[in-house]
């Protein structure tokens, strides 16, 4: 068995989890703990707090006692904000609390791209424009291309989980770049992880999103592979565990 630790801000994009983890069969446990958001807007100081050693840590022991074999901050804004230095050294803070491998979402999406071989990205974000620049500008700092930013302009986390598959669909669609070799939907609070095949099928390419890279990257730290194709491309890399 392979338990995954996921700290996961609030509430609005969670359903993805246990649709993950049904996907990816029966060795694998998904375990979510939740934690305080603080005020729930997409603004920089706000995604700060958020984001801070204190909120984080206060989750840990929980994902420690379920035998968690690696923890991901399974947020994407609440990471990128603090810039590529700053994020570093939130992971290494949420490494030595709980003692095991740990991550963010956002290096997940960078380590996502690697892994699928995409050097060009397109971002479909539904926060706003700033924010939505600040994660273009961690991209890059990875030395991922960033060829267009689409902000849909979302203020709260709880309206972007109210989005319906037509919706993510159409910020893919506009987000998308003829020399982008994949897309990018940031933003654990949406759900997309139902909508990824047909994202995949209507784009012609690669469709990476928050809550299915961010279980991508447990299993990385967990040393785990695992096909499982209903979950994008990025689940049909070799060398697999067949499900």
């Amino acid at each position: 068995m392979t338990a995954l630790g996921f700290l996961y801000p609030g509430h609005s994009g969670e359903d993805d989890y246990p649709r993950i983890e049904q996907l990816l069969g029966s060795d694998i446990r998904v375990d979510l703990v939740h934690t305080d958001t603080g005020e729930d807007a997409h603004r920089v100081d706000a995604l700060l707090e958020m984001g801070s050693p204190r909120r984080l840590a206060a989750g840990v022991e929980e994902l420690r006692l379920s035998g968690a074999d690696a923890v991901v901050w399974a947020c994407t804004s609440g990471s990128f904000v603090h810039g590529w230095e700053g994020a570093q050294e939130q992971v290494r803070a949420l490494a030595r609390s709980a003692g095991l491998p740990a991550s963010s979402t956002s290096f997940a999406f960078v380590h996502a791209a690697q892994e699928i071989g995409a050097r060009r990205v397109a971002v479909g974000a539904t926060y706003p424009d700033d924010v939505a620049r600040l994660f273009a500008d961690f991209l890059g700092a990875a030395g991922v291309e960033v060829t267009g930013v689409v902000s849909s302009g979302i203020v709260t986390a709880a309206e972007a989980g109210t989005w319906t598959e037509a919706e993510v669909l159409a910020l893919a669609r506009s987000a998308d770049r003829p020399d982008a070799e994949a897309v990018l939907l940031p933003g654990t609070a949406l759900h997309t992880v139902a909508h990824i095949p047909a994202l995949e099928k209507e784009l012609g390419k690669p469709v990476l999103t928050a809550n299915q890279v961010t279980v991508w990257e447990g299993l990385r730290l967990a040393d785990r592979r695992v096909n499982a194709p209903e979950l994008g491309a990025l689940f049909t890399r070799e060398p697999v565990v067949q499900v």
